[in-house]
């Protein structure tokens, strides 16, 4: 759904954006994830129309059904036709409507993790994920922006959760870096 925002990130994490375009590309993404959280929200809202749409014919089930009981107590054959024609439109109607709900539920989901995944994956290149090589300042004078700045809540939970993310890409990179050391090494030395 938001391949084009991901592709982005993606390029802002990976130091591929040059350091005078970084701020220009970061604001550009807010603006994205604005409007991709505009549209998760009309997902989202979605569920709830087929939810309460769904909801409506099973009350109208129940009203039909009930009418049916009713009109074969005394014995109105006419009356029991009409509704058990209207009984099988809403069964009908609320078998289409369960699989519609399921797949908007899941589309929805999977649309808010993405957007979930791309606002913390902003916040970290906001916070200069990525700029290893970029030579725009020393190591560790760069200002980090405030989640004001970026137009984020401050969410102490999602903050350290982004600490979490960082510490762990850098073990990662570093690790990386270790084990091909070691296959460099072992390749001069002569070793498979």
């Amino acid at each position: 759904m938001f391949e084009s925002l991901k592709t982005t990130i993606a390029d802002l994490l990976g130091g591929r954006v040059h350091p005078n375009e970084r701020r220009a590309v970061i604001n550009d993404m807010k603006q994205a994830l604005v409007s991709a959280k505009l549209g998760v929200e009309d997902l989202e809202r979605g569920v709830d129309v087929t939810r309460r749409k769904l909801d409506a014919e099973r009350q109208g089930l129940e009203t039909v059904t009930r009418r049916k009981g009713l009109a074969a107590g005394i014995n109105d054959a006419e009356t029991v036709a009409i509704a058990e024609k209207y009984e099988g439109q809403h069964l009908e109607r609320i078998a289409v409507l369960e699989r519609k709900l399921e797949a908007q539920e899941a589309e929805a989901a999977l649309a808010r993790r993405d957007y979930d995944e791309m606002l913390t994956q902003l916040k970290a290149a906001a916070a200069g994920a990525g700029t290893v090589g970029a030579g725009s300042a020393p190591a560790g004078t760069a200002r980090t922006p405030s989640d004001a700045e970026l137009g984020l809540p401050d969410d102490g939970a999602l903050n350290a959760e982004l600490d979490s993310l960082h510490r762990q890409r850098a073990r990662e990179a570093k690790d990386a870096d270790a084990a091909a050391r070691l296959e460099e090494l072992k390749r001069r030395m002569g070793q498979p």
